[in-house]
């Protein structure tokens, strides 16, 4: 090469040389593509330099860069034979008048960069017809163009890997920083946006994901499609799957914790045959960390939520150890199981020893109740009287029966080895609770059961101080009580004070056995006719009596006259009764309940005098008698 020559390409080697300034911000590939161009156009003084670049999977040649910039847009480049091209260039360095080439039959000259096995392309140069370089310089150019861009792909790729790096720092600094799993995911696609916004990702998570908003996140199953991802998984080793078919590489990164595996990142990189290798490390760095990021967020909100459902458990027994009513007790754990999980039915129920009979305690939901809840019902005893364990369903079927509710859980009650009943949970969407719902439901029961079993036998003791053994009404003692506090708070009421006709004659034809029989009948009747607020009780032998708050006298002689007929006509051996009738009202400041009772039992007297089976009202009210 002369002198002049080897000046010449010194001095074009320096005009590359002063592109790579860092300092300028000129980092670009691109841009040092397309600042070289126009140096190598000045250079040969040519009218247009173009470089082409070859896409593998469609065969096709592009313009990657040009000094026209008319090109890119306005005309079309037909397709070259890849082939055809490199085996040319195996025989020449310098291609002049391609006329025989689709798409290059207008340029003047083909020169192929190429450094050792580092291919960059074709570059075209058009209006060079009285160039005075000759072909030993222009190989020469080709030579130092594609040094330049080896050297600027080498830069390039170290700011880039710079800035991938401190994308990885950045984001490493922001999952430590975060203890929420949304705030994790969310950074994960962003870095990816950021770092590839050509590649397509998705996050393929083994927990539940129903609260990431529009995060592209999958479930992890196990199926043909996603073979390769659960060996990502369950090997927690990177994957890759080459499909030819759809021209694209995808790679499943295992995201990998210290105590587990927790989902796979699956990056899909399109046009290429093989996923590249400098790509592989960094997104490896990446699920790495953020698997550590996901556990150690995780984690903490386990553990939060421990507290939480350690507290709740804590403020439930305390609040169910407080002598609460089994009604209050019932109440208070719906409120908190339905403010808990979400749930929309509530059910309290007791079963006998043999789990033939049912009782829904008051406090369950409404739809408990209703003649729709059988068949849930009778489903849950079967299960438990087959399993003996608590039942955690998720999408509900019952054969030949309509499901209104696809979520269930029901916890069995258990004192002492013996089951006494369940508590079941619906929601009427399928899945709508998760297991640690299911184990904090379990464990809110058990420390329950012995609150619940306390307040009945509280209630049955109550129950059986205040109720006559025989009859099962009130005694004569609970009676007294209502009616003076009856007397304290409300407008007025009515006492009713009733005698069985000729009880003895009963007891000495029949026996006392059928006497008490009829003693249990009259008091059935009576119970079955009047109010939840109205009280019965056994006054003495076969005296009954009833009180009503809050009834007028007119309506008290309906009520016990009604009492007389049905007792007529529904026991047997048929007897009959006589009624006494008294009421007060508050405005009588001197009325009391012994004048109360001494009224009705006067009325009564007049009742059994005059014929009995009657009812006779005792309306005139002596405040000073």
């Amino acid at each position: 090469m002369k002198v002049l020559e080897k000046q010449l390409i010194i001095n074009l080697k320096s005009r590359f040389f002063d592109l790579i300034d860092t300092d300028s911000g000129l980092l670009s590939y691109e841009q040092f593509l397309q600042e070289m161009l126009f140096i190598v156009k000045g250079f040969i003084r040519a009218d247009e330099v173009t470089l082409f670049n070859c896409n593998e999977w469609k065969h096709e040649w592009f313009v990657e860069a040009s000094t026209n910039e008319k090109l890119k847009f306005d005309i079309e480049i037909s397709p070259i034979l890849c082939e055809e091209i490199r085996s040319i260039f195996s025989k020449v360095c310098v291609l002049h008048k391609p006329i025989s080439l689709a798409g290059l039959e207008n340029y003047d000259l083909v020169l192929q960069l190429r450094r050792g096995e580092q291919f960059h392309g074709y570059l075209a140069i058009k209006g060079i017809t009285d160039c005075p370089c000759p072909d030993d310089l222009i190989v020469e150019v080709a030579k130092e163009c594609s040094n330049f861009l080896h050297k600027a792909q080498v830069i390039c790729n170290v700011v880039f890997e710079e800035k991938r790096y401190k994308q990885l720092f950045r984001v490493t600094e922001k999952f430590h920083s975060s203890m929420d799993m949304d705030a994790v995911l969310g950074e994960i696609i962003y870095t990816l946006k950021e770092v590839y916004p050509s590649f397509t990702y998705y996050l393929m998570l083994s927990q539940d994901n129903n609260s990431h908003g529009d995060l592209p996140i999958k479930d992890l199953e196990y199926d043909s499609e996603n073979i390769t991802a659960m060996q990502a998984y369950v090997t927690g080793t990177i994957q890759l799957e080459d499909s030819l078919l759809e021209k694209r590489s995808i790679l499943y990164a295992p995201l990998k914790g210290k105590q587990g595996v927790y989902g796979v990142l699956q990056v899909i990189a399109p046009n290429t045959m093989t996923f590249p290798k400098n790509e592989v490390e960094f997104i490896t760095l990446l699920a790495n960390t953020a698997g550590s990021a996901l556990e150690n967020a995780q984690l903490y909100q386990q553990s939060r939520r421990l507290i939480t459902d350690l507290q709740l458990i804590n403020e439930t027994s305390h609040r169910l150890n407080s002598n609460l009513r089994l009604t209050e007790s019932i109440n208070f754990m719906a409120g908190q199981i339905k403010e808990s999980f979400g749930a929309e039915e509530i059910g309290f129920v007791l079963v006998s020893e043999d789990f033939e009979q049912l009782k829904v305690i008051k406090g369950s939901t409404e739809f408990f109740f209703a003649d729709e809840s059988e068949h849930y019902l009778h489903f849950i005893v079967e299960r438990i009287k087959r399993e003996r364990d608590s039942i955690f369903i998720g999408d509900l079927t019952i054969d030949c029966e309509p499901i209104r509710f696809r979520s269930l859980m029901a916890v069995p009650m258990v004192q002492t080895g013996l089951i006494i009943g369940f508590v079941v949970v619906l929601h009427h969407n399928p899945y709508r609770f998760t297991f640690e719902t299911f184990k904090l439901l379990q464990a809110l029961i058990h420390h329950s059961t012995l609150a619940f079993t306390n307040s009945m036998l509280r209630e049955e003791l109550e129950r059986l101080v205040i109720t006559d053994q025989l009859t099962k009404l009130h005694s004569r003692n609970y009676l007294n009580e209502k009616i003076h506090q009856s007397m304290k708070e409300d407008a007025y009421g009515a006492y009713i004070l009733i005698d069985i006709d000729d009880f003895k004659k009963i007891n000495d034809t029949y026996g006392h056995q059928v006497g008490d029989e009829v003693l249990v009948q009259v008091a059935s009747i009576l119970m079955d006719n009047i109010r939840d607020t109205d009280v019965a009780a056994r006054w003495g032998g076969e005296e009954l009596a009833i009180y009503l708050p809050k009834i007028q006298s007119d309506v008290a002689l309906i009520i016990a006259e009604r009492l007389v007929k049905k007792v007529r006509e529904q026991t047997n051996p048929s007897v009959t009764i006589s009624c006494g009738v008294s009421f007060w009202r508050k405005e009588y400041s001197n009325d009391t309940f012994t004048k109360l009772f001494k009224r009705a039992d006067n009325a009564l007297y007049i009742a059994k005098e005059t014929g009995k089976n009657k009812v006779v009202v005792q309306e005139n009210i002596d405040i000073n008698e």
